[in-house]
């Protein structure tokens, strides 16, 4: 019986499928963790073996050819994904790999995986912080915790996902009480705030939201820093820069150590206001999955044993 026809070296296949999905050498090169002159090689490799032009080298995409030769590759790609990935789901307990916003992986997903290796002993859990969510119809993940406002178009959840709210955090302003500008500034209501410095994470959608739940959808709030980040922020803020928008999960620490502040804690001209949540998000055919659900069980403890103050 013949063996199965030679086929094209591994690695220059990953390269050109990866290359498909994320539509540029450099992306492709940031994903698979190698330089951008190593995906270049790769690609003119897979092309010399064909004898085929697959990459469109001025419009930056895929040739025609290229284009049908991924669409024919990739389910082979998804089917060897599926397959590694149940034989490390069925080994030693488990395996999990799961992306989160940055500031919840640092602050309070970080801290308490302890909680999870105990509950689930064995089972192997990799966390990776990440701006932007993995492909998870690609396998990139198996999961990942992201925060939506209500308002966010990408709360959609996209075909074969699954998608489930975490949590409904309560925003809350933070400062340092000792900062030099905070000293005999009057916050006794939330209009006060808008003559404080604001702290900016990428956007200031969660600021715009927290004054138009305190009745000033017009306001429009100072920047006093981008940080990006909700652990960034929350640092500056921690080091007297400006006042942060953030809730429990992420600045439990700092409130806890004193650090930080709330202002206008047990105020009641301050509304409370809860204009997002964190949600997992995973493929809808793993979606009971053993490491999966084992995963959505532990947030959902984890969530249930955080003090009611930090919910909507």
């Amino acid at each position: 019986m013949p063996d199965r026809p030679h086929l094209p070296p591994f690695a220059a296949l990953r390269a050109f499928e990866a290359f498909g999905r994320h539509g540029g050498v450099r992306r492709t090169a940031a994903a698979l963790g190698v330089s951008h002159a190593i995906v270049s090689r790769h690609l003119r490799a897979l092309e010399d073996w064909l004898g085929v032009m697959l990459v469109d080298r001025q419009g930056g995409g895929l040739t025609p050819a290229g284009e049908s030769y991924h669409a024919l590759i990739g389910p082979a790609f998804d089917q060897l994904c599926t397959a590694t990935n149940q034989m490390r789901g069925g080994a030693a307990g488990g395996r999990l790999d799961v992306w989160s916003v940055a500031g919840l992986a640092y602050l309070w997903l970080t801290p308490n995986l302890p909680g999870f290796g105990r509950r689930y002993p064995g089972m192997a859990l990799d966390l990776r912080p990440s701006d932007s969510p993995p492909d998870l119809v690609r396998r990139e993940a198996q999961g990942d915790i992201r925060w939506y406002l209500d308002t966010a178009p990408a709360l959609a959840t996209p075909r074969n996902l699954m998608r489930q709210a975490i949590v409904r955090p309560r925003l809350f302003p933070v400062a340092r009480a000792d900062a030099p500008w905070l000293a005999g500034a009057r916050v006794d209501t939330p209009r006060d705030l808008l003559a404080l410095p604001l702290l900016h994470e990428d956007s200031d959608a969660e600021w715009r939201a927290w004054f138009a739940a305190q009745g000033l959808a017009e306001a429009q709030p100072p920047l006093a820093a981008r940080l990006w980040q909700a652990h960034m922020t929350l640092a500056a803020a921690a080091d007297g820069q400006g006042v942060a928008i953030t809730n429990g999960f992420l600045a439990a620490e700092h409130l806890r150590s004193g650090r930080l502040v709330e202002l206008g804690a047990g105020n009641p001209a301050f509304a409370p206001c809860a204009p997002g949540a964190y949600y997992f998000t995973a493929r809808a055919d793993m979606w009971d999955a053993q490491p999966i659900a084992r995963f959505r069980a532990w947030l959902a403890e984890a969530v249930a044993a955080s003090p009611v103050d930090w919910l909507a």
